[in-house]
């Protein structure tokens, strides 16, 4: 099975890669993973002030920082990821790679916000849900 894992350093993404250690059907030599994270792009001015070189370094830094602890876990099971850093709308982004990807199935944590939050803040799970036609595990 192909397998994508949308992660984004949380404490949700802790409690994620912990169900799939539960659960030996999940996290095995057996499935395909990529890993993903997707950062949120600067505002056009600070981009500009700032140069590409600089705004690339910033994204790829911020990228290690989520990445680094999950490689470290998946290592430690005997998987070995690949690995995607995408920079833009989260939900968005998640959904049109796992399409594109061919993927079997997503794999991500969720907050859990409450309708009352979710309709204030929005969630990048309901964006996913929303947009994604590739079937999706929420770990809340």
């Amino acid at each position: 099975m192909k397998i994508l894992l949308a992660v984004d350093g949380s404490a949700y993404t802790k409690k994620m890669l912990a169900y799939l250690a539960t659960h030996d059907e999940m996290l095995g030599a057996s499935h395909d993973y990529t890993v993903l994270t997707v950062q949120a792009a600067l505002p056009p001015r600070a981009r500009a002030a700032l140069g590409k070189e600089v705004v690339d370094h910033y994204h790829a830094e911020e990228a290690e920082k989520i990445l680094a602890p999950v490689f470290k876990f998946l290592g430690r099971h005997g998987v070995s990821p690949s690995r995607v850093v995408k920079v833009g709308s989260a939900g968005e982004t998640i959904s049109k790679l796992a399409s594109s990807g061919k993927f079997d199935l997503v794999v991500m944590g969720s907050h859990g916000h409450g309708a009352l939050a979710t309709l204030v803040m929005g969630s990048v799970a309901t964006q996913v849900l929303a947009h994604c036609k590739v079937p999706i595990l929420l770990i809340r």
